[in-house]
């Protein structure tokens, strides 16, 4: 990519709930270091909400918008990586994908979105590989402590026993804090295409539907309440699971495939031993506050303190064929869907464009084309932390 590019990162959609906290983030960690902008449809709002979170008054605002190709397109040329909060992606994020693949710019999201992504994989795949594009998906909570935690876990399975497992748990030990509106936003735009296109509701089925061309083996349903003895816990589903442990099946897929072409893995969420822990497990398994009209908005979500008192903790457990296991874990110091995830994207977009600058071009996972310099990031700068636990 040209070193002439104005700025090292622009944050598209700096008037959001979760982008006003990336922008206050690149602000206060980064101000005089990386080149950045704030981005939006509006310069008046962009203007206001850069005095709001205090950043210098000199801050460059870009206006786009999603609806106007041309801004969009005159937007990536100044940059060597746009991040983006613009959500749905589904409805909203097409443009900006084509015109970052077209102009050899980075690109990072917080989509969760399998179906949408594997269209945009289909669609530009080939011409982010031409350009330089690298245009990495899912940059926030999901799936960045579970994609990064599945290859982290393998690391050490190699360290251990020489190869990795060929099968990996990942459960939630505890999390505390609300899913962004984005999110619901995201599921309710997602149910809405699956409603309209059995196309669509085969690839939210399919565990492999972001490795095109390739089938791996048969993956645990993770739908049901079960009990695991080995850790003395019930298990619930984990509401994204659909999400993650399609990006870990790619991440596999676009590393040459170092977990095995027989690789398996599910999420699910531990509520503990016993009749309490039974009941907790179906309690989890039965709401679908998510997708309910009750449910955050965009725009909306928790209060600073609120953000600050969330966190998350996360267990991957590798299976060895001995019967041992490695086991590690990941936890961040914020709530998941905006505190964390606000910080994860915006060392993302950094991580791109300053530690892996001779990556090539494609549209990745994070663990595929940045897993250790990200990690080693994350721990320094995000409140993320990765730990080997036995």
């Amino acid at each position: 990519m040209s070193e002439t590019r104005e700025f090292d990162v622009i944050m598209y959609g700096a008037t959001g709930y979760t982008g006003r906290l990336v922008a206050e983030y690149l602000s206060q960690n980064y101000a005089g270091d990386v080149r950045w902008a704030m981005a939006g449809r509006s310069a008046e709002k962009l203007a206001a909400v850069r005095d709001e979170i205090g950043a210098p008054a000199d801050t460059p605002l870009v206006v786009a918008d999603a609806d106007d190709p041309q801004s969009i397109a005159d937007m990536v040329a100044r940059a060597k990586c746009v991040a983006t909060t613009v959500g749905p992606y589904q409805l909203y994020g097409e443009p900006l994908v084509a015109a970052c693949a077209e102009a050899g710019t980075d690109y990072v999201d917080l989509c969760g979105e399998p179906a949408w992504m594997r269209q945009m994989i289909d669609t530009y795949e080939a011409k982010a590989k031409e350009s330089g594009a690298r245009i990495v998906f899912s940059c926030g909570f999901d799936s960045i402590p579970f994609d990064l935690g599945i290859w982290f876990v393998q690391q050490a399975a190699k360290e251990e026993d020489g190869v990795p497992s060929n099968r990996v748990r990942g459960r939630v030990r505890g999390m505390q804090g609300t899913f962004s509106g984005g999110t619901a936003a995201s599921l309710k735009a997602t149910m809405a295409a699956a409603a309209k296109d059995p196309k669509v509701v085969q690839l939210l089925l399919n565990p492999f539907s972001l490795t095109p061309g390739f089938t791996g083996a048969d993956q645990p349903p993770g739908n049901a309440v079960d009990y695991e003895a080995d850790i003395d816990s019930w298990v619930a589903p984990f509401i994204m699971a659909a999400i993650n442990t399609r990006n870990v099946h790619r991440s596999n897929f676009l590393l040459g495939h170092p977990y095995g072409e027989d690789f398996v893995y599910d999420e699910m969420v531990l509520t503990g031993p016993g009749d309490a822990g039974e009941a907790a497990a179906k309690a989890v398994a039965s709401d679908n506050s998510l997708a309910s009209e009750d449910g955050p908005k965009p725009g909306e979500g928790p209060s600073k303190e609120e953000r600050e008192a969330g966190f998350y903790d996360v267990l991957f457990i590798a299976e060895g064929g001995d019967g041992k296991t490695v086991t590690a874990g990941v936890t961040g110091d914020k709530d998941p869907g905006y505190g964390s995830t606000s910080k994860m994207i915006a060392e993302s977009a950094i991580c791109l464009v300053r530690d892996v600058p001779d990556a090539p071009g494609g549209i990745f996972t994070p663990a595929a084309i940045m897993a250790e310099p990200l990690i080693e990031r994350l721990e320094a700068n995000a409140g993320l932390t990765f730990k080997r636990e036995s």
